[in-house]
């Protein structure tokens, strides 16, 4: 019965979150801006959750039961790890999202260091502000292949289906904060960043400095960060006077309208990413 009411209920739980917390961030952005905008707010505001509604049909079209409705099918089928063992349900669910995180941290890297992954990649980069939309401006393709990459991840683990819904949930939540053009007191920030990632501890992986760009790939936990080695406390340039954005995607006209976004992977120089570089390695 509460498998079923999940599986029923779970788009308007995601929606229901989705527009609370953009509505909060948004607000908060208003009340506390952590920088000036650069682009015109409407334009880009228009463009990127523009991107959320196609993504929104694409991944409704392609995956009807979604990712709570492949956690109950694993179950029902015995897939998985958690489904495979006893274990109290506490422990699956807290299990499961944090393997869930890992698993996005992961792929956040692979992205960076697959040159043709980068590619699809780039268009949430290429954003010239750094605001709650840009939580969710990502590529069509980029969106399918994650969430591929996360069905996987959802049936080798066996995670239950309140699990992948918390997950779910939380993920949206925490990137649309964790993009926030928020200001908050640096000795608050460093003490919640012990835990989640924060605005100023993502705003340095935005950084048109490709370094920069290669560290703190987490959305939750920031364990992951510190764990591998990519954590970086502060941006050079400082979070005031940093760009935003990357090298060759400059125009606003093709970074902030939504014929433009969709083009980026197709377009524009490569750049293979410098994960897993020495310093001063130069990436072909």
């Amino acid at each position: 019965m509460l498998e079923q009411t999940l599986l029923a209920n779970e788009p308007a739980l995601r929606l229901g979150a989705f527009f609370g917390v953009l509505a909060l961030m948004a607000a908060w952005e208003i009340a506390a801006p952590r920088r000036a905008l650069t682009v015109s707010k409407s334009a880009r505001w228009t463009a990127n959750l523009g991107i959320v509604v196609l993504n929104s049909v694409i991944v409704r079209l392609l995956f009807p039961a979604a990712a709570v409705g492949v956690a109950l099918y694993a179950e029902a089928h015995g897939w998985g790890l958690f489904n495979a063992y006893a274990l109290p349900a506490w422990v699956a669910i807290v299990a499961s999202v944090v393997a869930l995180d890992l698993a996005i941290y992961l792929q956040h890297v692979l992205f960076h260091a697959v040159p043709a992954l980068w590619r699809l990649h780039r268009m949430h980069h290429a954003d010239l502000d750094f605001d709650v939309t840009t939580g969710a401006r990502f590529h069509p393709l980029e969106i399918v292949l994650s969430m591929l990459i996360k069905l996987a991840a959802i049936a080798a683990l066996g995670a239950p289906a309140a699990a992948v819904l918390a997950f779910e949930i939380l993920l949206n939540a925490l990137s649309m904060f964790n993009h926030g053009n928020v200001r908050i007191p640096e000795r608050v920030d460093l003490l919640l960043r012990r835990v989640v990632v924060t605005p100023d501890m993502h705003r340095v992986h935005h950084s048109i400095e490709r370094d920069e760009t290669d560290s703190n790939f987490g959305f939750n936990l920031s364990l992951w960060d510190r764990l591998f080695g990519t954590y970086r406390q502060q941006p050079r340039a400082g979070h005031e006077a940093m760009t935003i954005g990357i090298p060759g995607f400059r125009d606003p006209g093709d970074c902030a309208s939504l014929a433009g976004m969709l083009a980026i992977p197709f377009r524009g120089p490569k750049r293979a990413s410098v994960v897993g570089l020495k310093p001063g390695h130069q990436a072909r």
